[in-house]
């Protein structure tokens, strides 16, 4: 959809930006918790997200997986957010609740409609276009880098949310809830270069 906006629109909103200040993972309802590890095969933290996970691809979601959960947790909650959308909060791409408590995955293409709950007993909750399932990136021409916060939350036993459930929701039923989260952040932008991220070489020592 918001491929279609032009690109002076694109380039003349690059300030107006959600934030990060916004992000589920940082709401102080939460509380203090632990670190646990998310990762992606496809993608590095703070890499460019491959085009097949976006709209200008496939649109399918990107493969995770995670270690470190805590004993006690109950229950994991994953959601996916875009900071720097042009709107007051941040885009909700993906809300996933109830998946089994301990290490695991996600496959290629896993965060999709699914009801009123999958095969492991989690719920494909919705996104920001009140829909179920992945809401594939799709950034204003021009808008500049966006960052898609992938963040999990290991729970302990609280409310549940009923089907469905939104980002509001989630965050409210994980108030004081969190033992663990973790955070993974890919990018991705149009209408412009992707930008280069040198690697740093090792300095030895003078002999």
């Amino acid at each position: 959809m918001l491929e279609h906006v032009p690109h002076w629109l694109g380039h003349a909103l690059k300030g107006v930006r959600a934030g990060a200040d916004k992000l589920a993972i940082v709401q102080p309802e939460l509380g203090s918790f632990d670190n646990l590890h998310l990762a992606s095969p496809a993608f590095a933290n703070g890499a460019r997200l491959p085009v097949r996970f976006t709209e200008d691809g496939e649109g399918v979601s990107p493969p995770l997986f995670w270690t470190g959960v805590p004993e006690g947790a109950e229950r994991l909650a994953l959601i996916v957010e875009d900071a720097d959308a042009p709107t007051p909060a941040p885009l909700v791409h993906a809300v996933v609740w109830d998946l089994p408590p301990h290490d695991g995955e996600l496959v290629e293409g896993a965060i999709q409609a699914d009801g009123k709950a999958g095969a492991d007993g989690s719920d494909v909750g919705r996104n920001s276009y009140f829909a179920e399932g992945w809401l594939p990136p799709d950034p204003p021409t021009g808008h500049g880098e966006h960052h898609y916060a992938f963040q999990l939350f290991a729970l302990a036993a609280g409310p549940d949310v009923g089907d469905n459930p939104g980002r509001g929701a989630l965050v409210r039923a994980m108030a004081g809830k969190v033992l663990a989260a973790g955070l993974l952040t890919g990018t991705y932008s149009r209408g412009e270069a992707p930008p280069v991220r040198r690697a740093h070489s090792a300095r030895t020592a003078p002999a």
